[in-house]
């Protein structure tokens, strides 16, 4: 993994260092409101039946996301390979940072580089329905939404009953939007 530099974020693979950082945000509700209904995650009893990630600073597929300037933790992101052809993008961000344009700034750096460097041939991501602002992101990197999903979930959140939506870029379409400047 490198580095990736983009006008606002610094995305770093990820460190033990940053293990309180990542706590932090499962620690927010309003951060884990989309994955887990807002409740604070309790790092030493953590759910190994979890549907979503909790890095820890060992995972080899996340960055940790800092502002250029000042070194300040904004999130992380990750780029998980499913198989040779296909990641799926993910992103947690502190409440303070959104609105910001940084989610999507660092997402589109990570698929750039998922594209180019790993030569993936779809990147896919995934959030509930509900979840309007990182629908925003994915759809302002270029993402297109594929399908809706409504599970049945023993343990249902507020919104699930909408679905899980999913979305994707193929590599072509990714490379025409390079091709075009964009």
């Amino acid at each position: 993994m490198t580095v990736l530099q983009t006008t606002q974020l610094t995305l770093s693979p990820c460190t033990p260092h940053d293990r309180a950082d990542f706590i932090a945000l499962e620690r927010d509700p309003d951060v884990m409101r989309f994955l887990n209904g807002g409740y604070a995650v309790d790092p030493e009893r953590t759910d190994p039946n979890a549907t979503f990630l909790m890095p820890r600073g060992t995972e080899p597929y996340v960055w940790t996301a800092r502002r250029t300037a000042g070194g300040a933790f904004v999130g992380w992101f990750c780029l998980w390979p499913e198989n040779e052809s296909l990641a799926e993008l993910g992103y947690r961000l502190r409440w303070m940072d959104w609105g910001q344009g940084l989610a999507a700034e660092g997402a589109s750096a990570l698929v750039d580089w998922g594209f180019a460097s790993c030569r993936y041939d779809t990147v896919v991501a995934t959030t509930m329905s509900v979840n309007h602002a990182s629908r925003r992101v994915m759809e302002k990197i270029g993402m297109k939404h594929t399908r809706t999903v409504v599970a049945d979930w023993p343990d249902p959140i507020h919104g699930s009953e909408h679905g899980e939506v999913w979305y994707e870029l193929m590599r072509s379409e990714w490379n025409a939007c390079q091709m075009n400047g964009g």
